[in-house]
């Protein structure tokens, strides 16, 4: 039998009944040649919805979303991440890994959806034969046909092929129609110089590109929000670093050791994450012996902020972030959140400002950062923390109170306890996954060697 006899013709285009089954269950295999219609997914097809919606730069923001799907499936068999009009096409090698390919597409900020596709010339012969090779062994009652035609010289209307192709795979499955709630939908798209069929289409993480909107730095507690609000940045664009304040030495290392995970964890959205910890113990020392209770919780925040914006200074972050959710706590009153903002001159983002604790609750469980969030730690914001903290204290009063305090100085020695630690991915994930490296000793200390941060 020959392969024109396989996919059949324009008179039959189901072909000489049942297909084999291994030759239309989704493995990677490829056919004899790029000429012919695949009757194997060989193609994974990316789209993006806010990227399309750039004018003047979309190229700069398709390039970088088109870079970072490259480095988060490098090892699961892509030969080639290539731009096709509107969307981003991933070329596969015979032996891709597609289940660990699909996973980590799901990390891609940028990706508004993408499926596991057959390649098809542009002819709908080839297209109805791939689309019924695609269904083969698939039990559904009902079924639709959608089509999109980046390329408006076909000769066909999308009505048209989607009317064609239907009737190939109704007459080859005995499903019905059914355009508005189906079983079964099959994406065919066709383009300037090829044809694209694929049936299972799946979620991606929408908004932009990492690395499209330039650097933040957010500070990460070890709580539920901070990890959420740092994500929801990363979603739109940033490249975010991460600083954490820890109570040592007047704390265990707990809370340095669930950072560390969610560090690592939230890596696989951007790739590359700089954790910096901050040893912050023995301001909050100062800050009570010098100022009266209700007032310190406000002034632990603000010599934060003043740390975290000198360390922005010198990684080039933009901005800072932080998980604050209005009126959640007493620091985060709107008085409070003024006061706390007044003591730094960068931009403060808070990306869950309007978000109730079930809805942030609800996405840490999303992104995977919750179980983590809840193991208890020994956090810097325990300590030290008066029994009825003020909820409403003026800029004017809280430069009033610092001033026995040598704000220059402990900003300075802040930053000389500074430790970074470096995370990557998917390299990291992958030598956790084989057991090359782990944790050096029974403290929970990061497989990293702590170095000074710096730009």
């Amino acid at each position: 039998m020959t392969e024109r006899d396989l996919l059949g013709s324009r008179s039959d285009p189901t072909g000489c009944g049942p297909l084999p089954r291994a030759a239309v269950e989704p493995t990677l295999a490829t056919g004899p040649s790029d000429a012919g219609p695949r009757t194997v997914p060989n193609r994974v097809v990316v789209h993006y919805h806010e990227v399309a919606l750039k004018r003047g730069n979309r190229r700069a923001f398709v390039t970088q979303l088109s870079d970072n799907i490259g480095a988060t499936l490098r090892g699961t068999g892509v030969k080639r991440v290539r731009s096709a009009p509107g969307r981003i096409v991933v070329n596969l090698k015979p032996e891709a890994n597609w289940p660990e390919i699909s996973r980590r597409l799901q990390w891609v900020c940028g990706i508004a959806n993408y499926s596991l596709a057959w390649r098809a010339p542009r002819n709908i012969d080839d297209i109805s034969a791939l689309a019924v090779a695609a269904v083969h062994g698939r039990r559904f009652g009902s079924f639709a046909i959608r089509t999109k035609r980046a390329d408006k010289g076909f000769p066909l209307e999308s009505p048209e092929v989607s009317r064609i192709v239907g009737a190939a795979v109704q007459g080859h499955s005995g499903a019905a129609v059914n355009l508005k709630h189906p079983e079964l939908a099959i994406n065919i798209e066709v383009l300037p110089r090829e044809a694209f069929v694929s049936v299972d289409r799946l979620p991606g993480q929408g908004g932009l590109p990492v690395g499209s909107s330039g650097t933040v730095l957010a500070l990460l507690s070890g709580g539920i929000d901070s990890p959420v609000a740092a994500w929801r940045m990363m979603r739109r664009g940033c490249r975010v670093e991460l600083v954490h304040f820890h109570g040592a030495p007047y704390q265990d290392r707990s809370s340095r050791d669930k950072v560390v995970e969610l560090a690592r964890l939230l890596t696989r959205y951007q790739l590359h994450t700089r954790l910096h910890l901050v040893t912050f113990g023995e301001i909050q020392r100062q800050i009570v012996t010098s100022v009266p209770r209700p007032y310190r919780v406000v002034l632990y925040r603000r010599m934060m902020m003043r740390i975290a914006a000198t360390l922005a200074g010198r990684i080039g972050a933009e901005a800072l972030v932080t998980g604050e959710s209005l009126g959640q706590v007493a620091s985060q009153t709107l008085a409070n959140m003024t006061t706390v903002e007044a003591a730094t001159g960068l931009p403060l983002l808070r990306p869950l400002i309007g978000m109730d604790k079930a809805e942030i609750s609800a996405q840490a469980e999303g992104i995977g950062t919750f179980e983590i969030s809840i193991q208890p730690d020994q956090d810097c914001c325990q300590l030290f923390v008066p029994k009825h903290p003020t909820t409403r204290m003026s800029v004017s009063t809280a430069t009033q109170v610092e001033q026995p305090l040598a704000i220059g100085a402990m900003v300075r020695d802040a930053l000389d306890s500074l430790q970074a630690y470096e995370f990557d991915f998917p390299e990291q994930e992958e030598r956790e996954r084989l057991g090359a490296w782990g944790r050096d000793d029974n403290s929970g200390s990061p497989p990293h060697t702590p170095r000074p941060s710096g730009p």
